[in-house]
């Protein structure tokens, strides 16, 4: 077996529906655990936990950004790319403001897992066309095929915060009241590594259109790939398209978003775990 197939096969081994699969699961496991354990359980004890998570938040946006620029495989990029996101999330956790705190960070994660669905759906749809998941096989992509590129485009610049889509207002919306909420060095690391973030998605979206010497390496499809994957083109397709506006709204458009969960998701958790301690404290002093 030749070594370009032996790559393919070991590239196989981690099929990219599987790791789009944990990327979003992940964050909304520890989107809900954070804020029932931390918010809830341990409302007295916030100078220590914000601690800790401040430093699990630098560490997660610096290491994340770092590697990912590293990387020559696309779905890997965006796993660590993934793991820098969650950092920005718990720059929601740490603002530990019901109203605005947490309803910025279930923003940004729902506009987050929006356009890495999407863009794992692109990437997806161009593996079982070429058999590759590459970065440099992407050179040309838009003499190719216009209408995948131009579908990558818009969510791999959402992702980066580039205005005026909606990552950047998910983006603004968490950093701002994370500043506010007195998250100091987390903030600025945040900014940073979001301008890191930008220089490897830009990178590829340059290869896509100025890459066009190396457009013939790419092949129009890989048996041995096509052959293994059970997702139907036309549902990818789907997938692309649905996805497509979320990656376009502007500040005003993502309002309701955030109205949503600020006045249904935040005061029916928080309200309903309010009372509850409120009846305990004031069984606790009867007795």
């Amino acid at each position: 077996m030749s070594g370009k197939t032996e790559n393919l096969l070991s590239d196989s081994d981690s099929p990219t529906p599987v790791v789009a699969f944990f990327s979003v699961t992940s964050k909304v496991a520890a989107l809900a655990l954070s804020t029932r354990l931390f918010g809830i359980l341990f409302p007295h004890l916030a100078n220590e936990w914000h601690m800790v998570l401040g430093v699990l938040a630098t560490l997660s946006m610096v290491s994340g950004n770092l590697i990912a620029v590293t990387q020559t495989s696309m779905k890997r990029m965006l796993a660590y790319s993934s793991i820098s996101q969650m950092g920005y999330i718990m720059i929601g956790i740490i603002a530990a403001d019901p109203e605005n705190g947490y309803a910025s960070m279930i923003t940004y994660t729902f506009i987050h897992i929006l356009m890495n669905l999407g863009t794992f759906a692109c990437i997806i749809s161009f593996g079982s066309r070429t058999g590759t998941d590459n970065i440099r096989d992407y050179a040309g992509l838009y003499m190719k095929d216009p209408v995948l590129t131009f579908s990558l485009v818009p969510r791999l610049l959402s992702l980066g915060g580039i205005p005026p889509l909606a990552g950047f207002f998910a983006k603004l919306y968490l950093f701002w009241h994370g500043w506010k909420a007195g998250s100091y060095p987390s903030v600025p690391i945040g900014i940073i590594t979001s301008v890191i973030s930008i220089y490897y998605y830009l990178k590829i979206i340059k290869l896509m259109f100025t890459g066009g010497d190396n457009a013939s390496t790419i092949s129009t499809q890989n048996p041995l790939i096509y052959s293994s994957t059970s997702i139907s083109k036309s549902s990818i397709e789907v997938a692309m398209i649905v996805r497509a506006p979320a990656s376009i709204p502007s500040g005003v458009l993502i309002d309701p978003i955030i109205g949503i969960s600020q006045n249904t998701l935040f005061q029916t958790l928080f309200g309903l775990s309010h009372e509850r301690m409120e009846s305990l404290r004031i069984v606790s002093i009867s007795s």
